[in-house]
């Protein structure tokens, strides 16, 4: 097969010391630990899994420095970090799955005024590219995608299907957009006036930075003036709402559910955990963690771990949440308390 690797290649490509096996043993695909059967790679990324990994049968595991053993028909290679080691295998072998085959599907439309090379892109059936936008070499388009008028798109991004980059949105390169998602859906803006909301245009763009990847269902709000921003190499889960004027540093994970409200600026290497909630014109400082349902009332200025319905360094809500579950007990001895001291006031 042409995809397929000798163990010592899989070794040179992760960096990792081959433990035991034949340099010219073929690896052939790729499953867990479980799963796996003969010419398989597998890996060994969490010790709770040792079990199965003795138990395997695929042909190579990538460990984690320090083990050596193992089945005994099964090669090693030891790494620093088997679970991201492994993702070189999963790519190698999903490319070679789904190579990329350049050329725009008959049922697509794409504008004459689009700036696209048929023979370096992919436009999939019933996508559509309108005028002015221009689409980096190696992207590709999913099947009804649409990328607006004067959007920009880098090289090698992947716009999957039914997502929509409307009009002068801005993508760098190797940005993954997954199914459904939105960049560009105007901001919430509305002004009461004479008893009515009266909708605020929203004329500014979304502006994604490279190595962003963005999940399905997830709607990025164009800026009112602007630019909404998410910086390089960030990924966002599915499900998210990311408000106008919102900007996101580097390197941030956003996970699903998290709801981000207007103008909140968030820096490098913050990560929003599941149905955190976050108003407007706040920020949050580098390498900042809430954990999941936090919400955040008010800027944070200093790194750590913050949890709460009103966020709170971690262990002070902790404790919080330690005196809470013992309110019970608590109010049975206040009630004890109360009752033998109106006692002893009843008695003469």
């Amino acid at each position: 097969m042409a995809f397929a690797l000798t163990l010592s290649e899989l070794a040179r490509w992760i960096d990792g010391d081959i433990v035991r096996g034949g340099l010219d043993l073929s690896l052939t695909g790729m499953a867990s630990l479980s799963e796996a059967s003969p010419g398989d790679v597998s890996f060994l990324g969490n010790e709770k899994y040792h079990g199965q990994f003795l138990e395997t049968k695929a042909s190579a595991v990538i460990v984690g420095r320090g083990v050596t053993d193992g089945p005994d028909s099964t090669a090693l290679i030891a790494v620093d970090n088997p679970t991201l080691a492994f993702s070189v295998v999963v790519r190698h072998f999903a490319q070679a799955a789904a190579a990329f085959t350049p050329g725009v599907h008959p049922s697509a439309f794409v504008d004459p005024e689009a700036a696209l090379d048929p023979a370096t892109v992919r436009v999939h059936p019933g996508a559509v590219v309108m005028a002015g936008a221009k689409v980096g070499d190696g992207c590709e388009i999913g099947p009804n995608a649409v990328i607006g008028e004067n959007a920009v798109l880098g090289r090698d991004c992947r716009v999957m299907a039914n997502a929509i980059v409307r009009e002068r949105c801005v993508l760098g390169d190797r940005v993954i957009l997954q199914p459904g998602c939105v960049i560009g859906s105007d901001g919430y803006g509305y002004e009461f006036s004479d008893g009515r909301h009266v909708k605020i245009d929203q004329v500014g763009i979304v502006e994604i930075a490279a190595d962003v990847e963005i999940g399905a269902n997830t709607t990025i709000d164009r800026a009112r003036f602007g630019r909404t921003v998410i910086g390089e190499g960030t990924k966002v889960d599915n499900l998210v709402q990311i408000a106008h004027n919102v900007v996101i540093g580097k390197h941030c994970l956003i996970v699903s559910q998290v709801g981000i409200s207007g103008s909140t600026r968030i820096g490098d290497h913050v990560t929003l955990a599941g149905q955190v909630g976050v108003v407007g014109h706040v920020e949050i400082c580098d390498r900042v963690t809430l954990a999941a349902r936090t919400g955040v009332p008010s800027s944070i200025t200093e790194p750590g771990i913050y949890a709460g319905r009103r966020a709170k360094p971690f262990k002070e809500d902790m404790k919080i949440q330690a005196l809470i579950h013992r309110l019970p007990k608590l109010v049975e001895r206040i009630k004890a308390l109360e009752d033998k001291a109106a006692g002893e006031t009843a008695s003469p």
